[in-house]
């Protein structure tokens, strides 16, 4: 890997997180579908921008392991996988979409705050995908046989999403994220604003806002088992797979804002999803010990067509009203 590109890469990461928390949100407000739409347009136009980048200077941000005699063919190579890397993670980001309003909810978090929460959220996920993706990298460099193993996690997760989603709350009390920090933490009842962390009578104390944040983390780390080892199917370059994660991830808080008040008419999507992540799974399996090959267009063209088809039917057939 190109350690200037990826100094370039990560300063442009910081800036723009910065960018975003001093100056677009400055204030605590309620995030309108209107600006959601703004911001998932930008973030979407960012990462497509990056395309172009991989297309024209592919072979400086991440040299081949070997010689090649077509530089253009390598960069289309790297275009293709860049996007189905990115737009898998997106698809799936979706379902996780769910998860973060289920959580918001059952904590009774103003609105107003759930920019902040996720900005952190994202940030923390930023550091630890770092350490994720790189470590699954070295590892399936060496052990290239954890590919079949992480093909059938996903497949068992994709047979799991075909299950009715549950509406219900999260227990905020019996959570075991609220429980351990509960145990081992000083942690306060009491809200105080955005603050994350308040002084009582001389000591620090977590405050609710604080244990949503965790939750948050929590449930992207359990995300990224599946998101993660489903987007090294397309591509085991770490720096692909990385790049169009992070991309994905931070336009994951303006997405969420954009769908938040009509994710209940994507009914679909969840079964779509657990489709895609089981079509991934026999893919990485059938790579392994068949000697499949399923050509990176092909599986880009499989994932924005089941993203569409889910997406589609959902708004063409209402959602069976439970009995």
């Amino acid at each position: 890997m190109n350690g200037v590109f990826f100094t370039i890469f990560m300063i442009f990461v910081v800036v723009m997180l910065t960018l975003d928390l001093t100056v677009f949100h400055k204030k605590d407000h309620v995030v309108t579908a209107k600006e959601a739409a703004g911001q998932t347009a930008m973030w979407v136009a960012l990462a497509m921008g990056f395309a172009v980048l991989i297309y024209f200077f592919g072979d400086w941000m991440v040299p081949p392991a070997e010689s090649v005699s077509d530089l253009g063919a390598y960069r289309r190579e790297m275009v293709s996988e860049y996007l189905a890397g990115y737009f898998l993670e997106e698809s799936l980001s979706i379902d996780n979409i769910f998860v973060m309003i289920m959580i918001f909810v059952s904590f009774g978090v103003k609105k107003e705050y759930y920019h902040r929460v996720l900005f952190w959220g994202i940030f923390g996920a930023i550091v630890l995908r770092f350490i994720f993706i790189f470590a699954l990298g070295a590892l399936v460099t060496k052990f290239s046989w954890m590919l079949a193993v992480f093909g059938a996690i996903l497949i068992y997760s994709g047979i799991k999403m075909f299950r009715p989603k549950s509406d219900e709350q999260i227990n905020t009390e019996n959570h075991p994220v609220v429980r351990f920090a509960s145990k081992h933490f000083r942690v306060t009842k009491h809200t105080y604003g955005h603050d994350f962390f308040h002084i009582e009578d001389g000591k620090r104390m977590m405050t609710p806002l604080f244990l949503v944040l965790l939750v948050i983390e929590f449930s992207d780390i359990i995300f990224a088992v599946d998101s993660i080892p489903a987007v090294f199917s397309v591509t085991q370059n770490p720096v692909i797979v990385y790049t169009s994660n992070i991309f994905a991830i931070m336009g994951l808080r303006s997405l969420f804002f954009l769908l938040s008040d009509i994710a209940d008419r994507f009914w679909l999507l969840h079964y779509g999803l657990g489709a895609l992540l089981c079509f991934i799974g026999l893919k990485m399996i059938g790579g392994e010990f068949f000697g499949w090959h399923v050509e990176t267009l092909v599986s880009l063209g499989i994932i924005l067509g089941i993203l569409v088809f889910s997406i589609v039917f959902s708004m063409l057939f209402k959602k069976p009203e439970k009995k």
